[in-house]
């Protein structure tokens, strides 16, 4: 049985009539001290522990290697909900963590997004979720029309806090660095999470990473069947593969093979399996694959539309892959990107603090990655506010698309621009939210480089929650551990400028890992290019494609131009811009159309037993 959600529900009298609208048949049920119901759901085999110690009741949820003796030594010293803080910043892995003690109940997920929370009230109760559509099935919520315009008129790339906001009506979500907190029968937000001080130097940094990626993966093993993991020759999944095997030598390696010619991911791949010689190695020829963008139209998921639709039938013959071979936990290098190539807002701080330097990395760019020299100074003596950010995205939402080389120097890490068959009501209905957002927006970090890189996590962690579920129907856990809060701290506490610049690629990985991974890995500088695949796999599937816009759920809906779209995908392309933007719209109306299907898309049991 694999995990399906769970609902979490205060020490009242009313729960139990809340409980009863769960949307599972026989749920698994872990109760308050007082009996009555607290935790209700479907979870796989080993991914709770929960614990009593005297009238405290202790879970964590999702991948945390604390044992149910410490977890229960750790219970015993909670005396209110607001001891959770210090157990919160000491847990490893990314989990969620919820606490019942004297009727007061609190409900946390992970510093990064990965684990959420959800909310809403059920006939006078507050509930709350690991899922939004959990919260939908037991309330019977319809579509948010406007989050679903926001995800089509910006192209899918959505970043907190509106790319936070649930698809479902009445469902509500609080930012991942706030926990919900019930005192019996009211609820409200607190925060328990900040970014550290970025005070390390690149040599301390490393060795505060290093520290928490050993510690990271000591212990994945999943204890039941086999543990395994990407290497792709990546630095991030190279690194995760030298990192387990110190625990399990006899780690099993997965990585597809390259269809083009100029993809070296193989060359590094060979340093890697050649240095791990007791682990097993599967290498899947790209003819033995499923072509990109096949079984585009399939649903996948019901809490939010699927962004990797290109690789959606390759995922799922990977999951397979994997089980038959026995893995029931699969590590992922998901966040290396986002966590060790710092985006280039730091030169803000950096030419205030030491203006030199600063220069230095402005010329740096300039010459290798060619950065218009004077557009990238007058935006670095304009920062602006991340208000400014928003309210430029909202009046600039139909503009073309900036030139592809100026640099991401503001409150963001990627423009939005609404895609030509985007509806006239989507974009305004974009940009109307777009500017309230400007008006209550806070950023994520003071420091305008940390707040780039929490933005550029939060944004993609629901991506590989949703890629996780693939896995799952499987029966394959899904563990991307550069999404574990304690590793994400640890790159947070560097001092940006240190590891960032033209002249080294993610030095500060590199530096972490250096007597664990092979050099030649270490050295690579290069990243593996999948585009000629991508377009040669678009143009064998468009026909389905195509035929399934025929009949939009979307159009329907008054979100998208299918005459519009049609002309845009069977025109030439100059670049990857239009594929890119298919991508996500794809999701959201496959989604759409399962989610308003007469019978409800959940089945939450079904989905659970069917693999």
């Amino acid at each position: 049985m694999r995990s399906t959600g769970f609902v979490v529900l205060p020490d009242t009298a009313a729960s139990a009539e809340a409980r009863a609208a769960a949307p599972w048949e026989s749920p698994r049920e872990f109760p308050h001290a007082s009996g009555r119901p607290w935790l209700v759901g479907r979870w796989a085999s080993g991914e709770i522990t929960a614990v009593a110690a005297g009238p405290v009741r202790l879970a964590v949820i999702g991948v945390c290697p604390v044992t149910a003796a410490r977890l229960t030594e750790l219970a015993a010293r909670i005396r209110a909900v607001s001891d959770l803080d210090a157990l919160a910043a000491s847990l490893p892995g990314s989990c969620h963590l919820v606490a019942s003690v004297d009727g007061q109940v609190r409900f946390q997920g992970s510093a990064t997004g990965l684990r959420r929370v959800f909310h809403t009230r059920l006939d006078q109760v507050d509930v709350a979720a690991d899922r939004a559509d959990v919260l939908a099935a037991m309330t019977g919520a319809g579509v948010d029309e406007t989050a679903l315009a926001l995800r089509v008129a910006t192209g899918g790339f959505l970043p907190p806090p509106l790319g936070d906001r649930p698809l479902w009506s009445g469902i509500s979500a609080p930012a991942p660095d706030h926990c919900l907190v019930w005192e019996r029968d009211r609820v409200r937000e607190a925060r328990w999470w900040r970014p550290p001080a970025p005070e390390l130097s690149l040599a301390a940094g490393a060795r505060a990473v290093r520290e928490a990626l050993v510690s990271a993966l000591h212990d994945r093993d999943p204890g039941r069947g086999r543990l395994s993991s990407d290497l792709s020759g990546g630095m991030d999944s190279t690194s995760l593969c030298f990192l387990a095997a110190r625990d399990v030598p006899d780690l099993l390696t997965f990585r597809w093979g390259e269809a083009e010619a100029g993809n070296d991911d193989s060359v590094f791949a060979g340093h890697a399996i050649g240095a791990l010689d007791r682990a097993e190695h599967i290498v899947v020829a790209p003819g033995d694959l499923p072509p990109l963008f096949t079984d585009a139209d399939d649903p996948v998921d019901s809490e939010e539309p699927y962004p990797f639709v290109r690789t959606l039938a390759r995922t799922r013959h990977t999951a397979r892959l994997l089980a038959d071979s026995g893995s029931r936990r699969h590590l992922a290098g998901h966040g290396g990107d986002e966590l060790f190539t710092p985006f280039p807002g730091y030169l803000h701080g950096l030419l205030r603090r030491r203006p030199l330097t600063a220069l230095r990395h402005v010329r740096g760019y300039a010459a290798l990655k060619r950065w218009p020299v004077l557009p990238t100074l007058t935006a670095l003596a304009r920062p602006g506010d991340e208000a400014a950010w928003w309210r430029a995205q909202a009046d600039g939402l139909t503009d073309p698309a900036p030139p592809r080389r100026r640099p991401a120097l503001g409150w963001g890490v990627w423009p939005m621009r609404a895609p030509a068959w985007a509806t006239g009501a989507a974009v305004e209905a974009t940009r109307e939210a777009l500017h309230d957002t400007a008006s209550r927006v806070r950023p994520l970090s003071s420091d305008l480089a940390q707040h780039q890189l929490l933005l550029a996590m939060r944004a993609s962690a629901p991506w590989y929650r949703l890629l996780a579920r693939v896995f799952a129907d499987a029966g394959v856990q899904l563990d991307s551990p550069f999404f574990d809060d304690r590793v994400v701290e640890a790159v947070l506490s560097v001092q940006v400028h240190e590891h960032a610049g033209p002249w080294r690629y993610k030095p500060l990985l590199a530096e972490a890992m250096r007597g664990i991974v092979p050099p030649a890995v270490l050295g690579r500088s290069t990243k593996g290019e999948f585009s000629d695949e991508a377009n040669s796999g678009l143009r064998r599937n468009l026909p389905a494609i195509l035929e399934m816009f025929e009949d939009s759920a979307l159009a329907a809906h008054g979100l998208i131009d299918p005459g519009a779209l049609r002309t845009r995908l069977l025109a030439p392309q100059p670049d990857n811009a239009i594929r890119i933007a298919l991508e996500p719209l794809i999701g959201c109306e496959t989604w759409l159309r399962a989610a308003t299907r007469p019978a409800p898309a959940w089945r939450f049991d079904a989905r659970a037993s069917s693999s």
